[in-house]
């Protein structure tokens, strides 16, 4: 997994406007810029906020991206809870999850 370069795209973004117009102009050539791999550059190109989280995204890179891409607070934070109901456990970064969901539900 190339988590550096997801997160650098999402640094990036979230601080170059250059970067936020060519995102907006031509999101595939930027994103041949990075080292992503193929879930990850999906996951961006269809602003899934949920698979980015997963995949390890760190939240304040994240919820920044969201923002940008006008994402509701409130729809942030759910995005995240429905990826991880989604695709599973966060895999990777400083969130990946370290007990199973089923564990933290049933309160072991």
């Amino acid at each position: 997994m190339s988590l550096y370069g997801l997160q650098k795209f999402l640094f990036e973004i979230n601080r170059e406007p250059s970067v936020q117009q060519a995102f907006r102009e031509s999101p595939q050539a930027l994103l041949d810029r990075y080292s992503l791999t193929v879930e990850e550059r999906h996951a961006i190109e269809s602003h899934d906020i949920g698979l980015i989280y997963v995949l390890g995204a760190n939240g304040q890179l994240l919820m920044h991206f969201a923002a940008y891409l006008g994402m509701p607070w409130a729809d942030y934070i759910a995005a995240m809870r429905t990826g991880i109901a989604k695709h599973g456990p966060v895999r990777a970064g400083v969130y990946a999850m370290t007990t199973r969901m089923d564990e933290k539900v049933a309160g072991v």
